[in-house]
């Protein structure tokens, strides 16, 4: 007989199976990513009904078959309702799970990414510092657990510390003020510099900027969302993480599609 397996994690998507059943994508501590499912979730007085829901974070028990898991239980904690009374945080709180789905591995630990999307979702809830502040918080934590975060604390060509004044998402990280001088760089864009031959996305970055990613890279999660930033360093900050995401992710995310449209 097979036995059960009790993990802790994060409902990142439920989908309708069959005529009563639901597949559910898990983000878990012990397992990292899999899928599990509900049978029978969907009828009305099941007992997954309500915790077989995306946001829904505590303990699962389920047994393990050929190709899947069957979830048998589930002891809910929190299921983040907050998230639900705003259209714009239910689609915030979907692109973290997706996002959580796509940066994550099948069968590997994830204590921290777990523990990333949880404290994430919560701010969502309550967010003392801005929505969009929340979101790149969270894209940077997630791709630094995943070892494909950017180069932010030295140039990405001479290693040197100081004077990172350039930010390019194809080559990975910043630029100092003295690499971007070098012959092999042309196009000079506003501020003086230059912007390297080929790296159309080489975009000047402020100190602030720049603090302000170190900071989010180096502080723990339980940390982070009690900090704001200028409206100036919020749009730099967005559009170097939507150029990194592009090229080192590649992947199309509808929620954010229509979080856009959205806002």
């Amino acid at each position: 007989m097979t036995e059960s397996i009790t993990v802790t994690g994060i409902i990142l998507s439920a989908q309708p199976i069959g005529e009563y059943d639901r597949r559910l994508v898990l983000l878990t501590k012990e397992r990292g990513k899999l899928a599990a499912f509900a049978k029978g979730a969907r009828r009305p007085t099941a007992a997954l009904l309500g915790s077989s829901q995306p946001f829904a974070f505590g303990r699962f028990t389920m047994y393990e078959g050929r190709s899947s898991y069957t979830l048998q239980t589930a002891e809910v904690e929190n299921y983040f309702a907050e998230l639900r009374n705003d259209l714009a945080t239910v689609y915030y709180g979907v692109y973290f799970c997706e996002f959580a789905e796509a940066v994550t591995r099948e069968g590997l630990p994830a204590k921290e990414e777990l523990k990333v999307l949880y404290r994430s979702l919560g701010a969502l809830s309550k967010p003392s510092i801005g929505l969009e502040l929340v979101r790149a918080v969270f894209e940077l934590k997630m791709l630094s657990i995943g070892g494909v975060s950017p180069q932010v604390f030295e140039c990405i060509r001479c290693r040197k510390k100081e004077e990172l004044l350039w930010f390019t998402a194809k080559g990975g990280g910043c630029i100092c003020k003295d690499c971007a001088r070098k012959p092999r760089e042309a196009a000079t864009p506003a501020g003086g510099g230059g912007a390297a031959a080929g790296e159309e996305d080489v975009q000047p970055v402020s100190a602030s900027t720049l603090y302000t990613m170190q900071y989010i890279l180096s502080t723990p999660i339980e940390s982070l969302y009690t900090f704001t930033v200028t409206e100036e360093v919020l749009r730099q900050l967005k559009k170097v993480l939507k150029q990194f995401l592009t090229v080192h992710i590649d992947r199309r995310f509808q929620s954010l599609e229509l979080l856009e449209a959205l806002t």
